[in-house]
């Protein structure tokens, strides 16, 4: 594969446009694994088979085309003929329903956050109330900083991907838990009083990816789960949760800051197999067997 535009290509991720470093760096490591494959191969059709011994899921091989279709397209817009793209073709992708945390869980969560130091568990509580009540992503949630916060306009300001910003309303309880914590337990687990991070760790830093992870690690082994709560759980619960009390698509899609409405459609059909589930359980009609009506 022609690599001489890789650093344009990655420039024009990065500054034009305005792709995560995270990102960037899936990007990067798609193009490696081609670049791998075509050194040593001249057959196209071969590379599902390699990118399988790689150990890539049908998944994964979709993002890796998408990731390698993108660049060349980029090639061919400076003038460089990639005629790999009109070849290269994405594997069909079953969509999963995404998972989404059931308010009992939640609410068994929130207790088993709990601990002896009342700051900590102030700052645990926020954890939860704004994955589950704001919808963010766990490096949106890192990175809030104390000036995103309007204690006047009751908001909160979200970057999210491609360092698009929004605002979320605050509901009553998460603006009182906000509240609390910043007056009450954000003073006591401070390490450096210039910091700005809104959320802290238990060194008084800005908390880390892994710092969550672990968290919420902790706090399902301690609520009795099998498995610990996924932090992605929150944001398709609130999708979900807005959806069944009658939010409109749009309204969701711009809270959680989804670039099309097609992604927040998905949830629509968690709800409709949720109204299904409930029909069949409760309906009376669910309980008349082969019988014609």
């Amino acid at each position: 594969m022609n690599n001489a535009l890789w650093i344009d290509f990655f420039d024009d991720l990065q500054n034009v446009r305005g792709r995560s470093q995270n990102t960037i760096m899936a990007y990067r490591r798609d193009l490696e694994l081609y670049k791998k494959f075509s050194d040593k191969n001249s057959r196209l059709l071969e590379f599902f088979d390699f990118m399988k011994k790689e150990g890539l899921s049908t998944r994964s091989q979709a993002r890796v085309i998408s990731s390698v279709r993108t660049y060349m397209r980029y090639c061919e817009s400076r003038g460089v003929k990639c005629p790999e793209l009109r070849e290269l073709k994405p594997p069909r992708v079953k969509t999963a329903l995404p998972k989404a945390i059931t308010v009992n869980d939640f609410e068994k969560l929130f207790q088993a956050c709990e601990t002896a130091d009342e700051a900590k568990t102030a700052r645990n509580r926020l954890t939860l109330l704004f994955l589950y009540g704001l919808g963010c992503r766990v490096s949106e949630l890192i990175g809030l900083n104390l000036n995103d916060f309007s204690a006047t306009d009751r908001w909160v300001k979200v970057l999210g991907k491609g360092s698009k910003e929004r605002l979320i309303p605050l509901t009553d309880s998460l603006y009182s838990a906000l509240e609390n914590y910043l007056r009450m337990a954000r003073p006591k687990l401070l390490n450096d009083q210039n910091s700005a991070t809104l959320l802290l760790n238990d060194r008084g830093h800005r908390p880390s990816r892994v710092d969550v992870w672990r968290w919420l690690a902790s706090w399902s082994a301690k609520a009795g789960f099998a498995e610990p709560v996924h932090p992605h759980q929150f944001r398709h619960g609130c999708a979900t949760a807005l959806l069944e009390g009658g939010a409109d698509l749009r309204s969701i899609q711009v809270m959680l800051g989804h670039a099309s409405i097609q992604t927040t459609q998905v949830y629509t059909a968690v709800t409709t197999n949720t109204a299904a589930k409930a029909i069949e359980e409760h309906h009376p009609l669910s309980k008349i067997k082969d019988q014609s009506l």
